[in-house]
């Protein structure tokens, strides 16, 4: 195998991942970015990775969250690449507005590319991330965080044809992330999971949603019917007195209910005769004679078995795999930018309705 620059054969192969840690950084540091540091910072010390630096506009915070980690910190994304070419793979936590400049840079540089969520600005943008990454034959993740989430991948197994879901994120107000709307913020997380879920193309979109504490709109209402005929509602709010993130929907046969935050699955199951037992896979008590009282004694109550694990660990670890292996990784562009292009055409319904209450404008 020859290589390019030291680290890359024609086909953007590492020539190093199998044998050494994986070279890493951050760019850009705030809230979520330095999450991600510490990550890196606990793999540093596993071994499986070398966190290489930081990168930030606000050097007084590089330098505190480099210190903070042991590794160097800079004030620009070119000052690491000019004076440290052994980075393969970032995370790329800056603002929505400068993903795409931040990962041409890197992908241009060789440099595999962790992307938050939202993937970008604008479908164009998002556009031109997927033809860099196939020009310059990078591995390119988007941050959808709830994917990795133990209680989604345990749901997956179970996924058949559901029909209905209520998806529910709230979050008390914070300064944070205010550059995008609450839909941008917040809701894309459920419209990938329910995306992924569902499979089917969005037949219609109807949304109402307001600004409250922002420029943005802080909450916001959704109904999305899927040409499968499955139809989803979701609210989402960033002024709630309470901090609520879950997602419930309906199959044939049964209902089942993932609260987020506790990583925790709920399975409500119709069945055929008594005694119930439980289905395989899952465990807990049954519902019916001589158990608990039950509305119905012909619905099984269970959970799927859910090791838990930080989401965020677990995503930059696939991250991580992906890059070593050179696969594609588990969110890849196309799926951020789908779950991008809806975000996108909810919020212009929501201008749509504000236009026609005559709110446009407030």
């Amino acid at each position: 195998m020859t290589c390019d620059n030291g680290r890359f054969d024609s086909q953007g192969r590492s020539c190093t991942l199998n044998d050494n840690p994986i070279n890493v950084a951050v760019i850009g540091v705030g809230a979520f970015g330095r999450n991600h540091a510490r990550v890196y910072h606990a793999l540093h010390q596993a071994g499986s990775v070398r966190l290489v630096g930081v990168v930030d506009t606000d050097t007084a915070r590089a330098d505190a969250v480099a210190r903070e980690f042991g590794c160097k910190a800079f004030g620009s994304l070119g000052q690491m690449l000019t004076t440290h070419r052994e980075v393969q793979a970032a995370s790329v936590a800056v603002p929505t507005v400068s993903h795409l400049a931040v990962a041409r840079s890197l992908m241009e540089a060789g440099v595999d590319v962790l992307i938050e969520k939202p993937l970008a600005a604008t479908l164009t943008e998002a556009d031109e991330l997927l033809r860099l990454a196939a020009q310059h034959k990078r591995v390119a993740q988007v941050g959808h965080l709830e994917r990795f989430n133990p209680a989604v991948r345990a749901t997956l197994p179970m996924i058949r044809k559901p029909m209905f879901f209520e998806v529910h994120r709230l979050s008390v107000f914070t300064p944070r992330a205010l550059d995008v709307d609450v839909v941008l913020d917040l809701m894309i997380h459920d419209l990938d999971i329910v995306l992924t879920f569902v499979q089917s193309p969005v037949k219609e979109i109807r949304a109402v949603g307001l600004p409250i504490l922002s420029g943005k709109v802080d909450i916001a209402n959704v109904r999305v019917e899927f040409e499968s005929g499955c139809v989803a509602n979701f609210t989402a709010s960033r002024v709630s007195t309470e901090r609520v993130r879950k997602l419930r929907f309906f199959q044939a046969g049964q209902y089942i209910s993932i609260d987020y935050g506790r990583q925790d699955v709920l399975v409500f199951s119709v069945v055929d005769g008594l005694p119930l037992k439980p289905k395989a896979g899952l465990t807990g008590a049954p519902v019916g004679p001589g158990a608990e009282p039950s509305v119905n004694p012909r619905i099984q109550v269970a959970k799927p078995a859910i090791t838990a694990e930080e989401p965020l660990a677990a995503e930059i670890k696939a991250f991580l795999d992906a890059v070593r292996e050179r696969t594609k990784p588990v969110v890849s562009l196309e799926e951020g930018r789908n779950a991008l292009k809806l975000a996108l055409e909810i919020l212009s319904e929501i201008r749509r309705h504000a236009g026609r209450v005559g709110m446009a404008g407030d």
